[in-house]
């Protein structure tokens, strides 16, 4: 039987074949690859009751039982950084993440990120955990709502969430030429085959991604949407707009430099993919009661659309 803090899932059709290590970080669990791989060299993986070997493959309705490892304290250092929390009871933190601010710790970003500050705050409210509950993840650059579960009970439920997409998100962009009024993209999502940094919607396996997208604006050169999220693939905003024309304004991996010097000087000032995470809502993962968060897209992001009106 599974602890409290045990992830448990069910493979689906489109991962079988795939490496299990690699499906299981292309989760929404918050965990490396090579975290994922070190748990199942220590058998903290196992696949249908037996422990999985490293180099396992995935089996279409295969269950899969993960027991995290509880990093040691000494890797992360607790720091006081700024954080706007949008509400905050004693099993989840909501916060608005800011632009820049890295989520997990990782080569070249071991101080500063999301994970540190957390920590901080966790310790200075008297705090025991070691490690925050992250439950999705935002891209460093992409600005918006997250949601950070405190104890295991509301990580394990809020995972499951996130996996069955029983939750709302909606993300505001700003995406290269004009967009069509009202459009889904529902396609494949897999790794790019020669770029491995990048992911493509150009596929005919993979797992599957839904983005319904709106327009809300015309600009010069550019389109004001919203974009609705029914699956949550790594960089599934970025790869459905970029592979059908509309990256997004900034994007330093799916986009180019703008041909239009007007579009292409609002990208240099910008310095980012335009991409904010504006609204989120979900049932409470222990009360059940519905919370509901929306938040402006932040002053660059305003700058950059003031700039292409008119």
């Amino acid at each position: 039987m599974a602890e409290s803090s045990d992830i448990e899932l069910v493979l689906d059709a489109s991962e079988a074949g795939e490496r299990l290590d690699k499906v299981l970080s292309a989760r929404p669990l918050g965990f490396s690859r090579s975290v994922i791989q070190r748990w199942l060299e220590s058998g903290r993986i196992t696949v249908d009751g037996a422990p999985a070997d490293k180099k396992a493959r995935a089996k279409a309705g295969a269950r899969v039982l993960i027991s995290p490892e509880p990093p040691p304290r000494r890797e992360l250092v607790p720091e006081d950084l700024p954080l706007d929390v949008l509400y905050e009871d004693e099993h989840l933190i909501v916060i608005d993440k800011a632009a820049g601010m890295v989520v997990h710790p990782a080569p070249g970003h071991d101080s500063g990120t999301l994970v540190h500050a957390l920590l901080g705050k966790l310790q200075a409210a008297d705090e025991t955990d070691e490690r925050p509950g992250i439950v999705h993840r935002l891209d460093k650059d992409t600005s918006g709502v997250m949601v950070v579960a405190r104890t295991p009970e509301a990580h394990e439920t809020l995972v499951r969430m996130f996996q069955a997409h029983d939750l709302e998100r909606r993300y505001l962009a700003i995406a290269r030429g004009h967009t069509p009024d009202a459009f889904t993209y529902d396609t494949f999502h897999a790794r790019h085959p020669t770029d491995r940094k990048r992911f493509t919607s150009k596929t005919d396996r993979g797992k599957r991604a839904v983005t319904h997208l709106r327009t809300l604006e015309r600009l010069h050169g550019a389109s004001f949407v919203e974009c609705r999220l029914m699956t949550g693939r790594t960089h599934q905003i970025r790869v459905h707009l970029a592979d059908a024309g509309h990256p997004l304004l900034g994007d330093p991996v799916y986009g180019r430099s703008a041909s239009d010097p007007r579009v292409r000087a609002v990208e240099k000032a910008l310095g980012r993919q335009a991409l904010h995470a504006a609204h989120l809502e979900f049932a409470h993962p222990i009360t059940g009661e519905r919370l509901s968060f929306t938040t402006a897209p932040p002053r660059d992001f305003e700058e950059a659309l003031a700039a292409l009106r008119g």
